[in-house]
Protein backbone atom coordinates (compact mmCIF):
# COMPACT_ATOMS: atom_id res chain seq x y z
CA UNK A 1 0.00 0.00 0.00
CA UNK A 2 3.08 2.48 0.59
CA UNK A 3 4.37 1.73 -2.43
CA UNK A 4 1.50 2.54 -3.97
CA UNK A 5 0.96 5.84 -2.65
CA UNK A 6 4.49 6.40 -3.34
CA UNK A 7 4.45 5.46 -6.68
CA UNK A 8 0.94 7.29 -7.54
CA UNK A 9 2.36 10.68 -6.20
CA UNK A 10 5.87 10.25 -8.40
CA UNK A 11 3.28 10.02 -11.48
CA UNK A 12 1.61 12.85 -10.38
CA UNK A 13 4.39 14.70 -10.18
CA UNK A 14 5.58 13.51 -13.47
CA UNK A 15 2.12 14.38 -15.05
CA UNK A 16 2.37 17.74 -13.54
CA UNK A 17 5.72 18.58 -14.72
CA UNK A 18 4.69 17.76 -18.20
CA UNK A 19 1.33 19.54 -18.08
CA UNK A 20 3.12 23.03 -17.18
CA UNK A 21 5.93 22.13 -19.40
CA UNK A 22 3.50 21.85 -22.09
CA UNK A 23 1.81 25.03 -21.13
CA UNK A 24 4.53 27.05 -20.19
CA UNK A 25 4.58 29.13 -24.01
CA UNK A 26 1.06 29.50 -24.17
CA UNK A 27 0.43 31.28 -20.97
CA UNK A 28 0.92 34.90 -22.60
CA UNK A 29 -1.97 34.55 -24.62
CA UNK A 30 -4.04 32.53 -21.92
CA UNK A 31 -3.44 35.64 -19.14
CA UNK A 32 -4.43 37.79 -21.88
CA UNK A 33 -7.56 35.99 -22.60
CA UNK A 34 -8.79 35.89 -19.44
CA UNK A 35 -7.72 39.51 -18.43
CA UNK A 36 -10.74 40.64 -21.01
CA UNK A 37 -12.89 38.53 -19.32
CA UNK A 38 -15.96 41.02 -18.35
CA UNK A 39 -15.67 40.82 -15.05
CA UNK A 40 -11.88 41.74 -14.23
CA UNK A 41 -11.05 45.22 -13.87
CA UNK A 42 -8.47 47.13 -12.53
CA UNK A 43 -8.91 47.61 -8.66
CA UNK A 44 -9.45 52.01 -8.01
CA UNK A 45 -6.75 52.15 -6.15
CA UNK A 46 -4.72 51.49 -9.04
CA UNK A 47 -6.55 53.13 -11.90
CA UNK A 48 -7.51 56.39 -9.46
CA UNK A 49 -11.03 55.10 -9.94
CA UNK A 50 -13.81 56.28 -12.69
CA UNK A 51 -13.68 59.72 -14.15
CA UNK A 52 -16.39 61.53 -12.37
CA UNK A 53 -16.00 64.76 -14.59
CA UNK A 54 -13.88 66.58 -17.41
CA UNK A 55 -12.92 69.88 -18.38
CA UNK A 56 -12.19 71.03 -20.96
CA UNK A 57 -9.86 74.01 -21.17
CA UNK A 58 -7.62 75.71 -23.94
CA UNK A 59 -4.50 73.95 -23.78
CA UNK A 60 -4.93 70.76 -21.34
CA UNK A 61 -8.18 68.63 -20.04
CA UNK A 62 -9.03 68.71 -15.95
CA UNK A 63 -10.23 64.85 -14.79
CA UNK A 64 -11.55 64.63 -11.56
CA UNK A 65 -11.90 60.78 -10.51
CA UNK A 66 -14.71 59.71 -8.30
CA UNK A 67 -13.57 59.36 -4.99
CA UNK A 68 -12.20 55.96 -4.05
CA UNK A 69 -12.41 54.23 -0.84
CA UNK A 70 -13.06 50.99 -1.58
CA UNK A 71 -10.36 48.71 -0.10
CA UNK A 72 -9.58 44.20 -0.63
CA UNK A 73 -12.67 43.64 1.61
CA UNK A 74 -14.75 46.40 2.09
CA UNK A 75 -15.00 50.58 2.61
CA UNK A 76 -12.28 52.21 4.55
CA UNK A 77 -12.70 55.17 6.90
CA UNK A 78 -10.21 57.41 4.40
CA UNK A 79 -9.88 57.10 0.92
CA UNK A 80 -8.85 60.03 -2.18
CA UNK A 81 -9.92 61.46 -4.96
CA UNK A 82 -7.54 61.89 -7.91
CA UNK A 83 -7.33 64.70 -10.24
CA UNK A 84 -5.59 64.38 -13.70
CA UNK A 85 -4.46 67.31 -15.73
CA UNK A 86 -4.12 66.39 -19.38
CA UNK A 87 -1.97 68.18 -22.33
CA UNK A 88 -0.13 71.03 -21.95
CA UNK A 89 1.13 71.63 -18.31
CA UNK A 90 1.95 75.23 -16.93
CA UNK A 91 4.58 76.16 -14.51
CA UNK A 92 2.29 76.96 -11.66
CA UNK A 93 -0.96 74.50 -11.02
CA UNK A 94 -3.93 76.82 -9.00
CA UNK A 95 -7.09 74.66 -9.17
CA UNK A 96 -9.94 75.15 -6.95
CA UNK A 97 -12.33 71.26 -6.93
CA UNK A 98 -15.69 70.47 -6.24
CA UNK A 99 -15.11 66.69 -6.13
CA UNK A 100 -18.50 65.40 -5.16
CA UNK A 101 -20.44 68.44 -6.84
CA UNK A 102 -22.49 69.54 -4.48
CA UNK A 103 -22.01 73.71 -5.67
CA UNK A 104 -19.37 73.99 -2.88
CA UNK A 105 -15.72 73.84 -3.58
CA UNK A 106 -13.86 71.74 -1.65
CA UNK A 107 -10.19 71.89 -1.93
CA UNK A 108 -7.93 74.42 -4.24
CA UNK A 109 -4.41 72.88 -5.30
CA UNK A 110 -1.47 74.81 -5.77
CA UNK A 111 1.32 72.54 -7.53
CA UNK A 112 4.78 74.02 -8.96
CA UNK A 113 5.76 71.81 -11.34
CA UNK A 114 9.22 72.91 -11.53
CA UNK A 115 10.24 71.80 -8.03
CA UNK A 116 6.69 69.52 -7.54
CA UNK A 117 5.60 71.64 -4.27
CA UNK A 118 2.08 70.81 -3.52
CA UNK A 119 -0.37 72.30 -1.23
CA UNK A 120 -3.92 72.44 -0.64
CA UNK A 121 -6.18 75.12 0.90
CA UNK A 122 -8.91 72.97 2.11
CA UNK A 123 -12.49 74.70 2.14
CA UNK A 124 -13.99 71.20 3.70
CA UNK A 125 -13.15 68.62 6.88
CA UNK A 126 -13.24 66.04 4.80
CA UNK A 127 -10.87 66.99 2.72
CA UNK A 128 -7.25 65.20 4.05
CA UNK A 129 -3.57 66.36 2.92
CA UNK A 130 -1.74 65.28 -0.24
CA UNK A 131 -1.28 61.51 -0.92
CA UNK A 132 1.05 62.11 -3.81
CA UNK A 133 1.56 64.91 -6.40
CA UNK A 134 3.78 63.47 -10.12
CA UNK A 135 4.29 64.26 -13.49
CA UNK A 136 3.12 61.33 -15.30
CA UNK A 137 2.79 60.19 -19.55
CA UNK A 138 0.08 62.44 -20.08
CA UNK A 139 0.35 65.66 -17.73
CA UNK A 140 -0.07 65.68 -14.16
CA UNK A 141 -1.76 63.41 -11.42
CA UNK A 142 -3.05 64.41 -7.79
CA UNK A 143 -4.39 62.06 -5.06
CA UNK A 144 -5.88 64.18 -2.62
CA UNK A 145 -6.66 62.20 0.85
CA UNK A 146 -10.45 61.92 1.90
CA UNK A 147 -11.66 61.16 5.41
CA UNK A 148 -15.30 59.41 5.80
Amino acid sequence: MKKAKIIAGIVWAILCLLLIVALFPGLDSFSRSVSELSFMQIHPRYSGGEVAFRVVMENCTLEVRQPVFRGLVGNRKTGFVQIDRRGDIPELINDSIDYNQDGIMDFNVVIDTKSAETSINKFSDKVGNPVISTPVSYGWSVRVGLIR
